[in-house]
Formats: structure tokens, C-alpha cells, sequence
């Protein structure tokens, strides 16, 4: 009877040791599947990062596997920090911000252009100064958040005359600033943005230039930075993916993107739809278009070297990135 015992409980053990053995998870690391982790994202208060609220909200990025964290932190420096800190994955942002990241020693890969501004950044100028082109500018006072954004714009614009930003007197502020002061008659000339062009026009003023003039130089873009694209390519193809597929449904579905986009962003419907009429949104083909390929490279790539000269000239980069570093449309070309 003993042994039967001692037989049976050999045999359980036997059996028990099996099942551990299948259902063990303690593979060699090679084995084992990545695991999917949280991406997080940080953008700031802007229509133009839509598509990623509507990819949360219709759920593109869930039927695909992802659990996307998606943070509005408006300040800039806060956004870089959180990713110097890595306590974010990724940031949506103006292509030349972009460049500063990289500029700055973090790699990062720019994944996916949302839009164009098409007029959503421009130049004001008072109708009684005597200014009726970009030349006039000459020895003017501008005023504008300066080594950012509005500046690299301007620049573009001076360029395009044979011009600089020596030829002008920049008075540093930030553009919403430049904006408030040109309405209020303390500047005769401002780098801003909407709604600002509209408030500054109404103000004895109008608007000289204005992206409409200079398209694909303001480019609202979404990166990741290099290790985690590296560390996990499936999870980044499936994310841009669903970017293209919420950008389908934006452009399809405008009344009820606009209603998401609005919740987001704690906006009106109304002020998300006139913002979208200064915008030029990039689908997938765009996307390709703008991006090339490394052997025909896109328009992405002159934007970027000029960005990076520019925050280097204005020593708020410690170097010149090189685009190529920078710029992978490899995930792009999987959706064709």
C-alpha cells in the first residue's frame, strides 16, 4: 500500500513539474515577447495636434494594441524637460522645436507631419508706417519671441527678400505678447499667430506676410525619441498607423473630430473649425511626399538643415544635427 502511495505521489509530482515546465514564463531573454509598454506623449494646446485626441478618443490606438498617455503641458521648457527626464516618450511640436531636441544631444526620430500652418503665422504691420513690403521692413522694430519659432519664420521671409534679421531690430517677447502689444499701438510691426492676425488686422493693421506665402516651413510634427523606437518598432508602426487612420476620420468626420478635438483641448467647436481654415492637414500621402526617402529626400529635409543652422547661429543648440539622424520614414512606407 506504501508504495502504491509513494508511486502515485512520484507520479503527481511528476505531472506537476510538467505543467510548471509549460506554463514557465522564465525564457532566456531572446524569447521572450517585448513588453508593451505605455507610450506617453506631451503636446501643447494646438488644433493642429488633433489627430491624437481623436486617435485616443475613437479608439484607433486601442484596436491596435496601444495604450497611448497623452499630456498637455503647454510650456515648452516643461516638455523638454519631461523628455531629457525620459519621463515621456515623445512630443508633438513644430518640426524646428524638433531640432532643438536633437540639436541638443537627445535622438529622437520624427515619425509623422500633422499639418502645415497655411496662414496661422504671419506678420503684422500698422497701415500708417509706411510699410508695404517686406523691404520696408528695414530698420523696423519687430516684435517677437525671439530664437523661436516666429523668428525662424521670419527669417524665411527676410531670406526670400535678401534680407536678415540684422536688418531689423527684434523686440523680444512671446508671440502672444507681440500680438497684444501691436493691437494695443506699443509696436509697429509683430511675428504671432492666430487669433492674433485677425485681432491686429481689426487694429489698424494687416498682415504682410503670412505662412499662406511660405508653405512647409511651420510644420507641426509628432517624434519619438531613438531608443524607444528601437526598443520597440511594432508598437511605432501600429502608433503611426493610427495617426493616419485619425487623420482619415478627421477629414471624413469633421463636426464630430472637431467636438473631440475641442473636449481635449477644453476649446470651442467653433474656435477648433476656424482654426482649421489656417491649417493644411497631411495625410498619408502627404506624409510620404513631405518625408522622401533617404535616396530622394523630401522637402522635410531642407526645413530641418535650415532650423538647425538657425538655433545653432542663435546658440541655443550645441550643434547642427544632421536630418538624416533625425528623420525615419520607414513606418510611413509600411501603410502604402
Amino acid at each position: 500500500m506504501r508504495k502504491k502511495v509513494v508511486a502515485l505521489l512520484l507520479a503527481a509530482v511528476m505531472v506537476a513539474v510538467l505543467v510548471a515546465g509549460c506554463g514557465s514564463t522564465n525564457k532566456p531573454a531572446a524569447q521572450q515577447p517585448a513588453a508593451k509598454e505605455p507610450i506617453k506623449i506631451a503636446l501643447p494646446t494646438f488644433t493642429g495636434y488633433g489627430p491624437l485626441l481623436v486617435a485616443k478618443e475613437k479608439g484607433f490606438f486601442k484596436n491596435k494594441g496601444l495604450d497611448v498617455e497623452i499630456q498637455i503641458i503647454d510650456g515648452l521648457g516643461e516638455r523638454k524637460q519631461a523628455l531629457m527626464a525620459n519621463k515621456i516618450h515623445g512630443m508633438a511640436t513644430a518640426l524646428d522645436v524638433s531640432v532643438t531636441m536633437a540639436g541638443d544631444g537627445v535622438p529622437i526620430k520624427i515619425l509623422w507631419a500633422f499639418d502645415t500652418s497655411n496662414g496661422a503665422d504671419g506678420i503684422l504691420v500698422k497701415n500708417n508706417k509706411g510699410i508695404s513690403s517686406v523691404a520696408d521692413l528695414k530698420g523696423k522694430e519687430i516684435a517677437l519671441p525671439e530664437a523661436a519659432t516666429s523668428h525662424f519664420f521670419l527669417l524665411n521671409v527676410l531670406d526670400k527678400a535678401g534680407m536678415s534679421d540684422k536688418d531689423v531690430k527684434i523686440v523680444n517677447m512671446t508671440a502672444g505678447e507681440a500680438g497684444a502689444a501691436f493691437v494695443a499701438g506699443k509696436v509697429d510691426a509683430a511675428v504671432t499667430w492666430e487669433p492674433w492676425l485677425t485681432k491686429g488686422a481689426k487694429a489698424d493693421g494687416k498682415v504682410l506676410a503670412s505662412t499662406k506665402d511660405l508653405p512647409g516651413i511651420i510644420v507641426d510634427v509628432v517624434f519619438l525619441r531613438e531608443d524607444f523606437v528601437k526598443a520597440h518598432p511594432d508598437q511605432v508602426q501600429a502608433f503611426v498607423a493610427a495617426l493616419k487612420e485619425a487623420t482619415d476620420f478627421m477629414m471624413t468626420n469633421k463636426d464630430e473630430a472637431y467636438k473631440i478635438i475641442a473636449n481635449g483641448f477644453k476649446m470651442k467647436p467653433e474656435e477648433i473649425s476656424a482654426d482649421m481654415e489656417t491649417l493644411k492637414f497631411y495625410g498619408l500621402n502627404e506624409n510620404i511626399a513631405f518625408f522622401g526617402t533617404p535616396d530622394k529626400p523630401g522637402p522635410i529635409y531642407d526645413v530641418t538643415k535650415k532650423a538647425g543652422q538657425f538655433y545653432f547661429d542663435k546658440k541655443k543648440i550645441s550643434k547642427v544635427p544632421n536630418p538624416a539622424d533625425m528623420i525615419d520614414a520607414s513606418f510611413l512606407s509600411k501603410l502604402k
